[in-house]
């Protein structure tokens, strides 16, 4: 029997698919008691159990509506029961939604927007031109005034027709502009933050942005130009690193060395090898110089390039970086997915996008549409008395004065929720420090903060008010959880553990538990493939010894034996069995485990089952018996009525 643990998860993937709730303004399809179902709630589940076109559309409509009903009459009796009100079902349900809740937590629309930006942008690399001025000056002085006068000044002289990598060597503080003249080489998609990859691919090829100002100075970007994305690289390196402070002669020697490996590697070198030997990389040597694949942007453009510009399986000559010297070979690239229908692509954008800083823009979307949505209201109170009160309460400073408000003084209201002073101070308590430093943010930083967190406790809260799809998961949670508690009870456990019932059901049907074409055999079960080869070949050599290779091999092989249908015996396929074979292995390709059997004696006459024998199919037949009864009283205690006209219309 299935483990009970598998059964519920099985239950609540089931219901997932088979219950959606309640669209009111449908046609009514059934009634089952004072209960009705409407035709969009049957169609939406139904579609989605038969994606494929079916060969007879009545046929399968009418024996998926059989289930469905039978379905709803049992979780309408675990209604009726109150096993919904059980202080453990309610926990269990509250689990549910606790683990899913995180999904949903961003703003749908939102997010679907950027994975389509992000996609559409994945789709060029882009050469770019940077130029950039610092608040800070060459002294650590920070002064934005001059900075401002400076990043005007480089535009103007852009305006005027002078060269970018001219105005750039003038006027950039970027540290390797002596080196790459403002050219950045080729970027894509998430190689720079946000807020400089929306400048760069909205400024066209050969064109210019205006100044753009960051936390940290002003830029000024060029597209250089654009290509077709080339796609992630596959790449191996030997780094020879030179160390800080190195003298000449030192570098000569680094230099030397690269150049007799490169030797090594043209006359047959082993490359994975070598890397791991000699590469001051340690983390890709130790993978035989494999480096993680990567895009354009991510490494230094002399890097890149030198790999880019390699055939599959080419390997480069020593080649200087500020890192050292460097040898690569290049593995192999993977094409960009040209449409979000790539379903590995869009995961791997939808990965990356996660874990991105963009994802703030769905978090202020939703951010406005909770307040909107949910009526943020402030209420009457003075804003000047709450700061001198909490910082009284902070032990600040004693202004000496009354106040008009106390702990209890509401100060604003979302929804059906309204937050006091004493909320805010209990959330000022452990958030009012700037992290990193002993200094406190504004009294006015720390409400927006508290009433971004209130509001997104309240969305949490409410989800199901504001998402569909989560209210339509978690009613698939509720009712495939009422389901399997009833099914439990009424059906599973008591065919499971009435062994007198059992045993009744045997005898009246002893005619139905007869031993057709079957064999003693052991069948033995492996982790995977290359075991049950292993052990295949252990048992051959002496099958009569079949236990103690067994316990070799601990827990990567278990094993059955008994006497068993043919049909069931794995490794026969089409083969007549014989006493004393060892069959081939038979693959599960759902899991990868292995399978192979010992014939010991073969039966070729039927002959009836014992109780014992019968068993397993005795308890399925048992459960099946019980559970036609059952839904019999439930069809007399909730009365089904078929709207026949409603559902032929579904059927043409």
């Amino acid at each position: 029997m299935i483990k009970l643990i598998t059964m519920r998860k099985l239950i609540l993937l089931l219901f997932a698919v088979f219950f959606i709730t309640v669209l009111p303004e449908a046609q009514t399809l059934f009634t089952y008691g004072n209960n009705s179902v409407d035709v969009k709630e049957f169609l939406r589940a139904y579609n989605k159990v038969n994606v494929a076109p079916v060969v007879n559309k009545e046929k399968s409509i009418r024996e998926y509506l059989e289930l469905f009903i039978n379905s709803k009459l049992k979780i309408r009796e675990a209604y009726e029961k109150g096993y919904d009100t059980l202080a453990t079902f309610k926990d269990e349900l509250s689990a549910l939604r606790n683990q899913v809740t995180e999904n949903y937590m961003n703003d749908t629309a939102s997010f679907n927007a950027l994975l389509k930006e992000a996609f559409t942008r994945s789709q060029k690399d882009i050469r770019l031109g940077h130029i950039f001025i610092p608040y800070k000056t060459v002294n650590g002085v920070s002064d934005s005034a001059i900075a401002k006068l400076k990043i005007n000044e480089a535009q103007m002289q852009l305006r005027a027709g002078k060269s970018f990598e001219e105005v750039a060597l003038k006027y950039s503080q970027d540290p390797s502009v002596n080196i790459n003249k403002g050219d950045l080489g080729y970027i894509t998609v998430f190689t720079l933050p946000y807020e400089f990859e929306n400048i760069i691919y909205k400024t066209g090829p050969g064109k210019v942005s205006a100044p753009y100002k960051s936390k940290s100075g002003y830029h000024i970007f060029k597209n250089n130009g654009e290509r077709k994305a080339l796609g992630k690289i596959k790449a191996s390196q030997i780094l020879f690193a030179i160390p800080p402070g190195a003298s000449n002669s030192e570098k000569e020697k680094i230099k030397l060395l690269a150049d007799s490996i490169y030797g090594q590697l043209l006359k047959g070198g082993d490359f994975a090898k070598l890397a791991g030997q000699f590469s001051n990389d340690y983390i890709s040597g130790a993978s035989g110089g494999q480096i993680q694949e990567f895009v354009t942007g991510t490494y230094d453009p002399v890097f890149e390039n030198v790999i880019f510009s390699l055939k599959d399986g080419a390997i480069s000559k020593p080649f200087f970086t500020s890192h050292g010297y460097h040898i690569v070979k290049r593995n192999g690239i993977t094409p960009i997915a040209t449409s979000l229908n790539n379903k590995t692509a869009a995961d791997d954008l939808k990965s990356r996008l996660e874990k991105d800083l963009r994802m703030n823009v769905t978090k202020e979307r939703m951010y406005n549409r909770i307040i909107t949505a949910a009526g943020f209201k402030k209420l009457p109170y003075q804003e000047q008395q709450l700061w001198l009160y909490a910082d009284s309460m902070f032990g600040i400073k004693n202004p000496g004065v009354a106040f008009s408000i106390n702990h209890a003084t509401p100060i604003f209201k979302l929804g059906d929720k309204v937050k006091t002073v004493n909320d805010f101070l209990t959330y000022a308590m452990t958030n009012r420090q700037i992290v990193g430093s002993a200094a406190a943010k504004p009294h006015a930083q720390v409400m927006e903060e508290f009433k971004r967190q209130a509001a997104f406790e309240y969305f949490r809260e409410h989800l199901e008010d504001y998402n569909a799809d989560f209210r339509n998961q978690m009613n698939d949670f509720k009712e495939g959880n009422l389901f399997f508690d009833i099914m439990m009870k009424n059906i599973w456990a008591v065919a499971q553990n009435d062994t007198t019932g059992q045993r009744e059901y045997f005898n009246r049907n002893k005619n139905k538990y007869q031993w057709q074409n079957s064999a003693d055999a052991v069948i033995f079960y492996c982790s995977d493939e290359q075991i049950a080869q292993q052990l295949l070949e252990a048992v051959k050599k002496n099958p009569t010894a079949w236990k103690d290779e067994v316990q070799r091999f601990g827990d990567r092989s278990t094993v059955d034996s008994g006497r068993f249908e043919i049909a069931k015996i794995p490794g026969l396929k089409n083969i007549t069995p014989r006493a004393g074979m060892v069959t081939g292995i038979e693959k599960n390709m759902d899991d990868n485990s292995a399978a192979f059997s010992y014939i010991l004696n073969v039966y070729t006459n039927p002959s009836p089952k014992t109780f014992e024998e019968a068993r397993s199919d005795v308890i399925t037949d048992y459960q099946n018996e019980l559970e036609i009864k059952w839904i019999a009283d439930l069809k007399r205690k909730y009365p089904v009525k078929v709207n026949e006209a409603v559902l032929k219309s579904i059927i043409k």
